[in-house]
């Protein structure tokens, strides 16, 4: 059983408005992370402003969201998310 006043780690992947480029992070507060990095408040996506959270996992032990994360960011990785999100990103490709 989850109890949701337990504090929750996110898992995110941001997309660059300007340049498609994807993010991968972790955060407990997605909001607020999202927020810095559009204010430019992260100096590795400072230069791609706006993003925009395009997709989450939540975790309640923040170890397995830092491996998660770590792993979204490896070869692999990158693969199951182009698989998992396969609509979105054929729908964007369609409609440029």
């Amino acid at each position: 059983v989850v109890d949701f006043q337990t504090i929750m780690f996110y898992v995110y992947v941001l997309e660059s408005q300007k340049s498609g480029e994807l993010y991968m992070g972790q955060t407990s507060d997605l909001i607020r992370r999202l927020k810095e990095h559009n204010q430019g408040l992260n100096f590795s996506t400072k230069s791609e402003r706006p993003w925009r959270c395009i997709y989450y996992e939540v975790c309640i032990n923040e170890q397995d969201a830092k491996r998660r994360e770590s792993y979204l960011k490896t070869t692999q990785g990158k693969r199951l998310l182009k698989q998992r999100l396969k609509e979105y990103f054929y729908i964007k490709k369609n409609s440029i």
